[in-house]
């Protein structure tokens, strides 16, 4: 695989790959605001899947386990220009800012497609990575203000997320697994988005379910596999990824551990 980046500034960066496919599972610790040139995106969340194709604008809040999977497409190698909305970034616009206090919204990825100022405002940056030398800061700061602005002008709901500085707060373990097991994610970064410490996670968990993270989340994931596999009629192919897996033949080895079959015998059983 392919894979270039061209950076303005950390938070402002030129995304292209070209290859059949890039399947990752993150939790971004900035908001992304990012705008499709070419490709397609398949971004699943514990309840929603989203499509983003050429042209769309959608914005990824923070602390979310999504699994994404980036496609070229029509021959074109995805590619897109990514904009970080940093917190201290954010902290600095809104302290300028009046903002009336709101609850903390759900899980939830905003989509500006065909939104001329915003798509104006993306467009612009491109002459920007021909740019030699270094990129001003000053320049890139405007750039991101421009975009945060446009946001609010198009959608004030979005304060409840840009706005927001707090850490994760101590949540149900139980239902959280239940809702986010496919998510290849560090237990660090579970524990975090859980509000505990990594060895209260491992603690609370093995009281709570009487087994180790890592064993209890391959269970479900072969679980669900073979719910998809056999009830929804999927291939191999399209189940390892949506899982938790992260290639096929690690999939397919454990799936026969368990079940004694491999995953493509599994509906001629």
């Amino acid at each position: 695989m392919e894979h270039i980046s061209k950076y303005l500034t950390k938070e402002i960066k030129l995304s292209s790959y070209d290859d059949k496919l890039f399947k990752s599972d993150l939790m971004f610790d900035d908001h992304m605001l990012i705008w499709f040139i070419s490709g397609e995106t398949k971004i699943i969340q514990a309840d929603a899947t989203y499509y983003f194709r050429t042209g769309d604008i959608f914005l990824i809040p923070r602390n979310q386990l999504a699994t994404i999977v980036n496609y070229p497409k029509n021959g074109l190698p995805h590619k897109t220009v990514v904009m970080h909305l940093s917190t201290s970034r954010l902290r600095a616009f809104y302290d300028k800012v009046e903002v009336r206090r709101q609850a903390v919204p759900a899980q939830k990825i905003f989509s500006f497609n065909n939104h001329p100022l915003l798509e104006s405002c993306m467009t612009s940056l491109i002459p920007y990575f021909d740019v030699k030398g270094e990129f001003p800061e000053t320049i890139a700061s405007l750039k991101i203000t421009e975009a945060i602005t446009i946001l609010r002008e198009i959608d004030r709901n979005v304060d409840s997320v840009l706005a927001n500085f707090d850490d994760p707060g101590k949540v149900d373990l139980v239902d959280f697994m239940q809702r986010n097991f496919m998510f290849n994610m560090s237990m660090e970064k579970l524990g975090y988005l859980t509000g505990r410490s990594l060895s209260t996670f491992n603690r609370d968990f093995k009281r709570i379910f009487n087994v180790t993270p890592q064993k209890w989340l391959t269970e479900k994931r072969l679980e669900l596999a073979h719910y998809q596999l056999a009830q929804q009629k999927k291939k191999p192919i399209e189940v390892y990824l949506e899982v938790g897996f992260e290639d096929l033949s690690h999939f397919s080895f454990a799936f026969k551990k368990k079940y004694g079959v491999a995953p493509t015998q599994v509906q001629q059983v």
